[in-house]
């Protein structure tokens, strides 16, 4: 009797242990491939921007959040590009206030900040608008969206530009130069990926 109440007490352990082996195998397989779908969800969205490494690089860490969104694509690019100008903005600022700048460093320095804040407060308000749009204002939103990140887009490359020719301190023109085109195209990818949920919802 002892035997067979042991015998049915491994039975049952085993038999609970392969559906156990089970479950978690398929929960594992569908974990696999929805993460699979995702990053090819990503590459595909990314091949459609002007700068499809970046776009990768700076975007791939977020994938299991965005999943196969375009919206959350699009969001999740504005808030990168945002995070990336609010950092260059700071050092800038920063640097502003370094002994010994020309005074067309010190100008650039200033019409930059200045770009760079106008840039900061239109992806802000971008990245409001599209998570307050219902479907019915879809169109206008969008719209509204890639006007200003546009104009973010500009104001960029004006700073960008401001640091071109001669007569600039070599790292420094090095310096915010590179932060400054990193930042123009984020926000180009984003506004890449913005046309792309605009083309895709509509």
């Amino acid at each position: 009797m002892a035997f067979s109440s042991s015998s049915h007490f491994v039975t049952s352990f085993l038999l609970a242990l392969l559906i156990s082996c089970y479950i978690f195998s398929s929960t594992s397989a569908a974990r696999d491939l929805a993460q699979k779908t995702n990053n090819e969800f990503m590459k595909t969205s990314c091949s459609a921007t002007t700068y499809p490494k970046l776009c990768l690089t700076s975007l791939s860490r977020h994938s299991s959040e965005i999943q196969t969104s375009p919206k959350l694509m699009a969001s999740t690019a504005l808030t990168v590009t945002l995070a990336s100008a609010k950092s260059t903005s700071t050092m800038m600022s920063k640097l502003s206030q370094s002994h010994g700048m020309k005074p067309r460093e010190v100008g650039a320095m200033r019409d930059c900040i200045e770009e760079l804040s106008d840039s900061v407060d239109v992806i802000q308000r971008s990245i409001a608008e599209m998570g307050n749009f219902t479907s019915s204002d879809f169109q206008l939103m969008i719209s509204d969206v890639q006007t200003w990140v546009s104009a973010a887009l500009t104001d960029e490359t004006t700073c960008s530009d401001g640091f071109g020719g001669n007569g600039m301190n070599g790292n420094l023109k090095t310096v915010v130069r590179g932060r400054v085109v990193n930042i123009a195209q984020l926000t180009s990818n984003a506004l890449a990926l913005i046309n792309r949920y605009a083309s895709v919802h509509g």
